[in-house]
């Protein structure tokens, strides 16, 4: 039991340094981050739906052909 509450606090304690560091040595403050980070989101679901649609338009596209004979 004591060497799992000894892992537990290493564990804890690891996290804890990491936030810091991550905090600490972030390229941009966390509004500015969410900001950018969002955008790029919007952005690759953009480029999803636009690709869906076109992929879409091709199946229909060969369905057509093959109901047509």
């Amino acid at each position: 039991m004591r060497g799992f509450v000894r892992f537990l606090g290493g564990v804890l304690l690891g996290a804890s340094i990491g936030a810091a560091v991550a905090i600490l040595l972030a390229p941009a403050p966390g509004a500015e981050l969410q900001s950018e980070i969002r955008s790029r989101v919007e952005n690759i679901q953009i480029e999803v739906q636009k690709a869906a649609r076109e992929r879409r338009q091709e199946l229909e596209d060969q369905l057509a052909h093959l109901r047509a004979g």
